[in-house]
């Protein structure tokens, strides 16, 4: 039978009619699937980014990044805020829930409920299955060594971005800009940061100065060792220190990086440097004599030797007695701008800047007088950091070559190099010389371990209390060298504020503290860097011994045990 011309006409309007109710359909379920979607989420801030490892010289890490994730919520699709304040207490009950309720009843699009979380939370959050609540995947940063050289590797902020110490310097080498182009990658892409610090060195520095601080209830502490042929750092300690792993500990005003940021006056350790711009100089030798009989005197004010020989010293004498009147003596005959001058050669007048992004100016006079000179040469009068004291001593030590100091494996010493010979190679076997003679018959003694030819320098600096110097509260510091003829590694140790002891008979100054601490660390630190115990070194200061110094006939009987054994 034969179909009327309009019957067909009305097939195919039902048919445009039923498509066009499923294309309505479709679109608005997926309108409530985009709707729905965690991606269409109004995120306040982009997912974290991978950040590289960081890695010690030998390849133990440092930090990491770890998968992780954030819950966030959206207000506007709560369903019951009663329901979802008592799960998410449940799951996280360190929150505020009052705090809680009043965010999840708000009408925004979205509300972080906790910044990085643990697979327990999040199989417990989903098993609670919360409308509303969600999951962000993210990356959280890890320091799996807890507080072991914080102050250097320093710290990220919730977003994975570096706030602090290496972590910030490794965002200004390209990784943030990198991040700003789109540029999304994997820790798998990228190449872990070597540094120079060795991990297992890194925990004996800090374990001898916590004990350090314990016995001698100092306030705080600081240690270094430093490799004084390139310039690497091998370990920094700065206490109390924090866990980067909880970076808001790094706020609070003790925890500041006392090696690099602190500024203090080194006290006698300066007479190191003063003594060898003495010498340098060409107006003294070591047997060149200052009276130390009486004060030096500026009208009212007077420098005296804290413990004085009241006579006449030479150069070796005056280093080990540690004469402030020899040393203002000697740095007044070069004269207040030459002075200025050898200090700035040598890095202690201007800002020392490094890989860390944490630093400080030093802090000296601008009119530098006779008067400056005098107490300067001992350390008196000028305020610089630990690490920029220690590269001076480095520099003095090393054959005159003043290298900036670094915290990456590797880096060219040529590029950091500052000056080439801001001391004479003459002069620089001098100043080994004197820090070997002070180990064995001054005020380093108790740092000479057997079987380690060390050399080294005290200084203890009174503190300013209520704008006056107060000897009662001091400042107290070591620099040790080994092998001292030909050195290696620079160990740097300070104590704020110890007490003396009944083992001390009273004393406090660095002889009594500092320097035994330092001389435990290298018990400790020598054998892992690979340094054995051995006989004294043959001819250890030539120059020293044929111009008959005094006090190199102690060397002259270690070199002839020295030529007689098998």
């Amino acid at each position: 039978m034969r179909q009327p011309p309009f019957a067909r006409s009305r097939l195919r309007l039902a048919g445009f009619l039923f498509l066009g109710c499923y294309l309505v359909i479709g679109g608005r379920l997926a309108m409530l699937a985009m709707e729905t979607e965690p991606s269409r989420v109004a995120w306040p801030s982009p997912p974290s980014k991978a950040r590289p490892d960081i890695v010690d010289r030998n390849g133990a890490v440092l930090a990491m990044d770890l998968p992780t994730a954030s819950v966030f919520a959206e207000p506007r699709k709560m369903v019951d805020v009663d329901e979802a304040v008592e799960g998410l207490m449940q799951v996280f009950p360190n929150l505020d829930p009052v705090d809680l309720r009043k965010r999840l009843s708000s009408r925004s699009a979205f509300a972080w409920i906790q910044r990085t979380t643990t697979r327990a939370e999040r199989d417990a959050l989903w098993a609670l299955g919360i409308p509303g609540v969600g999951l962000r995947d993210e990356l959280r940063r890890l320091y799996p060594n807890g507080r072991a050289a914080a102050h250097v590797l320093g710290a990220v902020n919730v977003d994975n971005i570096g706030i602090s110490g290496i972590e910030k310097w490794i965002d200004g080498q390209g990784l943030q800009a990198l991040r700003s182009a789109g540029m999304d990658m994997d820790s798998d892409d990228l190449e872990p940061i070597a540094l120079s610090l060795d991990l297992k060195v890194q925990h004996a520095l800090t374990s001898e100065l916590e004990k350090a601080v314990t016995k001698f209830s100092a306030i705080a502490g600081a240690g270094l060792v430093l490799d004084v042929t390139n310039g690497e750092v091998l370990a920094l300690a700065s206490l109390p220190d924090f866990d980067p792993n909880v970076p808001t500990d790094a706020l609070k005003p003790d925890r500041i990086n006392r090696v690099a940021v602190g500024t203090y006056e080194m006290g006698s350790t300066f007479k190191a440097m003063t003594t060898a711009m003495a010498l340098d100089s060409g107006q003294f030798d070591l047997g060149s004599v200052l009276d130390a009989s009486s004060p030096l005197r500026f009208g009212r004010f007077a420098i005296r030797d804290y413990r004085g020989q009241n006579r006449a010293l030479n150069i070796p004498e005056s280093f080990i007695h540690s004469s402030n009147i020899a040393m203002g003596k000697m740095a007044m005959a070069v004269g207040p701008e030459r002075h200025r001058a050898f200090l700035g050669r040598l890095g202690q007048l201007d800002r020392l800047t490094t890989e860390l992004p944490e630093n400080a100016r030093p802090l000296f006079p601008a009119k530098w007088g006779e008067l400056n000179t005098a107490t300067i040469s001992f350390g008196h009068g000028i305020a610089v950091t630990p690490l920029q004291a220690s590269m001076g001593i480095a520099a003095v030590v090393n054959g005159g070559h003043l290298l900036r100091p670094t915290f990456v494996k590797g880096s060219d010493p040529e590029a950091r190099t500052l000056a080439r010979e801001v001391v004479s190679a003459r002069t620089s076997e001098a100043l080994r010389f004197l820090m070997r003679l002070n180990a064995r018959v001054g005020s380093a003694g108790k740092a000479d371990i057997d079987g380690y030819f060390m050399g080294g320098k005290t200084g203890t600096s009174e503190k300013v209390v209520n704008g006056r110097y107060d000897s009662g509260t001091v400042l107290t510091a070591f620099m040790g060298v080994v092998p001292a003829h030909a050195p290696r590694y620079l160990f740097m140790t300070v104590l704020d504020e110890p007490k003396p002891l009944p083992e001390t008979y009273g004393f406090r100054t660095s002889g009594w503290n500092a320097v035994p601490v330092t001389g435990a660390i290298m018990a400790r630190v020598l054998p892992i860097l690979g340094v054995a115990p051995s006989p004294a070194p043959f001819d250890p200061f030539p120059t020293m011994i044929s111009a008959r110094a005094w006090g190199s006939n102690l060397f002259r009987a270690d070199t002839l045990a020295a030529s007689r054994a098998p």
